[in-house]
């Protein structure tokens, strides 16, 4: 879920070199953007929260590249080389088979993420992202890595299933990554545009909304990168309760210095402490 710095230590291969490309222009650009039109004032220094989220991305990165095997697109690679899976056993062309995996992808991360916030012990390691006191593109990055490596099992085991091709596989990596960075931006959209755009694609608003401390608002947008999922299955909510300016962010209890230190947001997930899931109302 949300966007891992995309780069492989050591030794950068071409797609990873183009992945890590996309992903550094689009966050300066998304930064820049967030200068001169920023939706709301941020209520904590960046400082101390763009190195720990960034260094949390960093991690995750690393993590994948330790890890043997802990890639989507080697799995996808195997598939091709095999035939395996559904995609492959029904020899569809790559105009179908590309779009379509990339959507199948998208509708399992959706789902992933619905679960994430569902069952408590995966809500301890989620709550790491949501227990950022603002929102920014680097909060895109604000992962744990235990919870990345089970998305990337859940990502392997989808395009294992399906028989995605490594392009389609890379395609989507890219636009999860880059639309990750976008829809957190702490950015302001005509508000007609928005509403047009988010018929197609997570907007900062939409997504926004799902950072608040209100549990139902919580609950709810669960995209990251296209929005049909929440239209269909009933989890959609056009806009906060208090409004953009006025909505707080985060998880109330955890609102404090805490949230912005590294160290703590690796442990968060396994120190005692309140269950906190939004305070409703």
């Amino acid at each position: 879920m949300g966007a891992v710095l995309p780069v492989n230590l050591p030794g950068l291969a071409g797609n990873d070199l183009l992945r890590l490309g996309i992903f550094v222009a689009t966050l300066f650009a998304m930064a820049l953007w967030e200068r001169s039109a920023p939706r709301r004032v941020p209520d904590f220094p960046r400082v101390g929260r763009w190195r720990s989220n960034l260094g949390l991305g960093l991690s995750n990165a690393l993590l994948v590249r330790v890890l043997p095997g802990l890639s989507a697109v080697a799995v996808a690679g195997w598939c091709e080389r095999e035939g395996f899976g559904l995609l492959q056993r029904l020899g569809a062309p790559a105009a179908v088979a590309i779009p379509l995996a990339v959507a199948v992808l998208d509708l399992g991360i959706w789902a992933q993420h619905v679960v994430f916030h569902r069952v408590p012990l995966l809500w301890r390691l989620h709550r790491v992202h949501h227990t950022d006191p603002d929102f920014d593109p680097t909060t895109a990055t604000r992962f744990h890595p235990v919870e990345i490596a089970i998305s990337m099992g859940v990502k392997m085991a989808i395009v294992a299933a399906l028989g995605a091709a490594p392009g389609a596989v890379v395609a989507f990596e890219v636009l999860l990554s880059t639309t990750a960075l976008f829809n957190h931006g702490n950015v302001r959209l005509p508000l007609a545009l928005d509403r047009r755009l988010r018929l197609w694609l997570v907007t900062p608003d939409m997504h926004r909304v799902h950072h608040s401390v209100v549990r139902e608002e919580t609950d709810s947008n669960y995209g990251f990168n296209l929005p049909w999922w929440d239209r269909l299955f009933g989890t959609y909510r056009a806009q906060p309760l208090h409004g953009h300016e006025g909505m707080v962010l985060g998880q109330s209890a955890y609102r404090d210095e805490r949230s912005l230190r590294f160290g703590w947001l690796l442990a968060h997930p396994f120190a005692s402490g309140r269950e906190e899931r939004g305070q409703g109302g």
